[in-house]
């Protein structure tokens, strides 16, 4: 069983003093069985501690464990997480079913090839010992140069000082510093010999014919392109131990109790399948063998925008047998593979037709030879180390490409404006996609038929470039391109398109004047949007230029109850439609039940769009929105791919900060290309020699001091809620004290009462009732200002096993500023399904205190009451009132912390009257009648709130 049931011994805790039917039930044991290659262990929520940073590290919030399960058989059953449901209890459904690939099953074999055993052990690592630090002399030293170098990133000088520093304060007891200075510390890293890819150079130059006078310029230059071996960076990938526990050694089929199809990671979608198919097809020699899929990204990127070279065009790598977690999570799955030239012309060349055409063959022709070392590995296996220590004969094949839509165009060879995808006329983008696709060997046909004006103006093929995907075994461009959910959706199809289309409603609706007043009123409801860890705060509201992805993620979690009333409720639910399509798709995991729900979605949300044609804002239909087209091939890129969000474009931007950024700023930004070019080869030296420390366990515990506590291999806690561990000053130290010091002079009957049904679960008391007298206490009690919420919320940042921690807060005072009382959920019916079985609550009071020897931490609750049996049918949000008695006193209830599910968002229901000018979102939750519960706020809620 994957979840282990509460024993009659558990306390159930029930509000005796509400008229409710449902009851909480404390979540204290409740225990998750998450797989490890050998891992049949349960662990309580204490017990996690954070993998990366070894045992006994504190447990942040984007931390977690090991969910991998065995890849050894055809068929075979493990635990593991599947698309979530109910609270999340889905979310760890099994035993699951797994198919691998018959021939391209990823064998193990010695250093030679030759299969052994399955059951066969892998071979050691390395000969070095636990006590071999080289190059470095010490842990001391490697951790010091990882800290100034990596983490801190200091300047030379104050490395310098800070050595000196050392050397004068170990001079009386003659011990040396980690290192003389900045030099001694450089040329050890650059000793490392693990990760080692080193950086080399080609030239381009434009070989058509040039004009007999006033050549232009960009026809003279050359064009120069600096990159690295991907055959070594891939290899040094596969060698990498740290991706032991989250790797795929073959194409699987995953399948649910209800032998649903599953689809997470790259290797269980149909692509991968496919091209295992393909390989097997070519050579019985290929049989055995592991498919290794190539991910490529690219996306140019700016460091500067006060500086001449500003500009840069950075290629990725990644390996496809790397799980979605590990590349979302930057822990070296991602590598800097290249800097691609940017050819500069005069403005007057811009849209010359020579230039644009070398522009786009040099991206294509560049990436071809950047490549040419993994093609020989396309045809015929090679031997390489993996992850988990065997060798395995390893075929290498082009896979999916990271890339946001001009990116796309550009790699598929396609006009501006049509779909890389498909061929539907561009003019005819907002028509149901009728399943056929583009392909290589189509465009092959076309190319033999028509000419280039034809082809551009009827088909959108760009004839005279050859995509870069055409110098490779079993690669099609069009098959390649995957979804891209922050351009298309989030900042394209969402910000650019349907906020715009609000703003141009309001013009034509009510006119210049009225419509500034309108679009205020957005702006003030959206900066009254209440705290919630990880809510981005829209002080002004969203009236600023500067748009980030970051931005645009934040608009969508607070947009729709700030539009509610102010436009038509069909533009509302075009809103809402949309959304449910960027969240389901952005899920970890995704069913064929998912899918089709993504498919209802996206029709749903075509029927109600048709709104923005009707008041007149887009007249002639939606025809040339590619990216919103592109949701219509959402679903086939999730059978093929997997989960999208481990082939998004967010990927790409945030490796852009490590690799391009933060390098070009500490450079000295004189030719700052070759110094950004070293600091990320001793980056990588350092991130592959510190996974070689921690495979031989050397990085346990601290510099201090050894821990060797027990390894936790691979169990995960569905959810836990610890209290803070420092108590709060300044209350009063009696429960009847405190009770008048916050003015709720009922707090300990609830206290009683809350004593009484720990120890009678089964036998309720009325709430006219007298208790016994053993119950009437007056104990010492602690307050605190923030509890601990753990849960697994996969599809969010969380760590590389799905754990996500947030805090609960209630205090007085935050940030030196007004009170804070955090909204949560508690689970009230655990067999009823969504928010059916949840009720809402806003936390009044953290405490805990001691009775008969026990600690109880509690939590007093302020209850809200549905509005209504199902959702709002405008927003698709469950909308809740705060409750009260007859006598207009709120209905509240002292419970154990462990109800607590998690932290929700509530958004208040604008009624006609303006909000006023000088609310602040402090308020909010004290001054309305009615409340959206924000299943947009994370991607968890969005799967619990249902």
């Amino acid at each position: 069983m994957p979840l282990s049931v509460p024993s009659p011994e558990d306390p159930i805790l029930r509000p005796n003093n509400v008229p409710r039917s449902a009851w909480a039930k404390a979540k204290k044991s409740r225990k998750v069985l998450v797989p490890g290659p050998d891992s049949d262990t349960e662990m309580s929520p204490e017990d996690l501690q954070d993998p990366i940073r070894g045992s006994g590290a504190p447990f942040d919030e984007e931390s977690g464990d090991n969910d991998i399960g065995s890849l050894d058989h055809n068929d075979s059953r493990c635990y593991h997480h599947t698309d979530v449901g109910n609270r999340g209890k889905e979310g760890l459904k099994g035993p699951l079913r797994r198919e691998t690939h018959v021939y391209q099953n990823g064998c193990i074999t010695d250093t030679t090839g030759e299969p052994i055993p399955p059951d066969s052990p892998p071979p050691l690592h390395t000969s070095r010992t636990t006590a071999d630090w080289s190059p470095f002399d010490s842990r001391l030293q490697f951790e010091m140069a990882e800290f100034l170098y990596k983490r801190t990133q200091m300047s030379q000088s104050n490395i310098d000082w800070l050595m000196d520093a050392f050397a004068a304060f170990g001079y009386s007891a003659d011990l040396p510093p980690p290192f003389d200075n900045h030099r001694h510390m450089h040329s050890t890293i650059d000793a490392i010999p693990l990760g080692d890819a080193p950086w080399h150079s080609f030239t381009a130059t434009y070989t058509g014919v040039k004009p007999n006078h006033n050549v232009p310029e960009w026809m003279n230059a050359e064009y120069e392109v600096w990159c690295r071996n991907p055959r070594t960076i891939i290899r040094n990938m596969l060698a990498n131990p740290a991706f032991k526990d989250n790797f795929d050694a073959a194409p699987f089929r995953e399948y649910d109790s209800d032998n649903v199809r599953q689809y997470s990671n790259l290797m269980s979608g149909d692509w991968a399948w496919r091209q295992a198919d393909l390989i097997a097809k070519e050579s019985t020699n290929n049989h055995g063998a592991m498919f290794a899929p190539i991910i490529l990204g690219s996306d140019k990127t700016t460091v500067s925008v006060a500086t001449g070279q500003n500009e840069y065009y950075p290629l990725y790598i990644s390996l496809g047998n790397i799980t979605n977690n590990m590349r979302r999570a930057h822990r070296d799955a991602v590598a800097l593979l290249g800097f691609l030239a940017i050819p500069k012309s005069d403005r007057k060349d811009l849209k010359d037709t020579d230039f644009r055409k070398f522009r786009r063959q040099l991206f294509h022709s560049s990436i071809s030879t950047i490549l040419q070392p993994l093609r020989a590995g396309m045809s015929k296996p090679e031997v390489a180390r993996c992850p988990d220590g065997h060798f395995r004969r390893v075929i290498y094949g082009l896979g999916p490409y990271i890339a946001d839509y001009p990116e796309q165009v550009l790699a598929a060879c396609v006009v501006q404006g049509w779909c890389p995808l498909c061929p539907q006329q561009r003019t005819l983008l907002d028509q149901p996609v009728n399943g056929s696709r583009r392909s290589r060997e189509h465009t092959g046909v076309l190319l033999g038929v028509f000419d280039s004006k034809v082809l551009w103006r009827e088909y959108g093929v760009v004839s005279d470039v050859v995509p870069f995907t055409n110098d490779f075994p079993r690669a099609d461009i069009h098959e390649l391109l995957s979804g891209d959910l922050l351009h298309q959706v989030i900042k394209g199809a969402f910000k650019d398109h349907l906020v715009t289309w609000v703003g141009q409603y309001l013009h034509i609706e009510h006119g210049e004047a009225r419509a500034k007043e309108i679009l205020d009123e957005i702006d003030r409801r959206i900066a009254a949007a209440p705290e919630f860890p990880g809510l981005r705060r829209f002080h002004q509201g969203r009236d600023f230029k500067q748009w980030t992805g970051d931005d645009s993620k934040a608009l969508m979690k607070v947009y729709i109850p700030a539009i509610k009333g102010l436009v038509p409720d069909e533009m509302v639910k075009a809103f809402s439609s949309f959304m449910e399509v960027c969240y389901l798709a952005r899920r970890s995991v995704l069913t064929d039940t998912s899918l089709k729900q993504i498919e209802n979605a996206i029709a749903a949300f075509h029927r109600h769009r048709k709104v923005f044609i009707n008041v007149g804002v887009r007249p002639d239909g939606f025809s040339s929105l590619a990216r919103q087209h592109s949701l219509d091939h959402y679903p086939e890129h999730i059978r093929a791919f997997g989960a999208l969000n481990g082939l998004c474009s967010s990927i790409t931007e945030s490796k852009h900060i490590k690799a391009v950024k933060e390098p070009w700023r500490r450079s000295n930004r004189f030719e700052a290309l070759g110094q950004m070019l070293l600091t990320n080869q001793r980056l990588d030296k350092l991130a592959a020699i510190k996974a070689d420390f921690d495979a031989r366990g050397m990085l346990v515990g601290s510099l201090l001091y050894s821990d060797e506590g027990e390894e936790e291999d691979g169990p995960v806690s569905l959810s836990s809620v610890a209290m803070a561990r420092r108590a709060a000053k300044g209350y009063p130290k009696r429960l009847r004290q405190l009770a008048n010091a916050i003015n709720r002079p009922e707090l300990p009957c609830m206290v009683s009462r809350f004593l009484y049904a720990q120890d009678h679960p089964d036998t309720p008391l009325d709430n006219d009732a007298a208790l016994p007298s053993e119950y009437l206490v007056d104990p010492r009690v602690f307050v605190h200002t923030s509890a601990t919420s753990t849960y697994y919320a996969p599809s969010d940042l969380s760590g590389i096993n799905g754990m996500r921690r947030e805090r609960i807060r209630s205090t007085c005072s935050w940030r030196n500023g007004p009170a804070r009382h955090d909204c949560v959920v508690v689970e009230t019916n655990p067999d009823a399904e969504g928010m059916e079985g949840l009720s809402v609550g806003r936390v009044r009071l953290l405490f805990s205190f001691i009775h008969r020897g026990k600690r109880h931490p509690c939590v007093l609750i302020d209850w809200y009451e549905k509005s209504d049996s199902k959702p709002d049918e405008v927003t698709g949000m469950w909308v809740v009132s705060p409750e009260y008695y007859s006598d207009g006193s709120r209905v509240s209830d002292v419970m154990h912390l462990d109800t607590i599910l998690r932290n929700i968002h509530l958004l208040p229901v604008h009624d006609s009257t303006p909000i006023p000018r000088d609310t602040h979102f402090s308020q909010v939750l004290d001054t309305f009648d009615k409340y959206f519960v924000n299943k947009y706020a994370d991607h968890h809620a969005h799967e619990i709130l249902f």
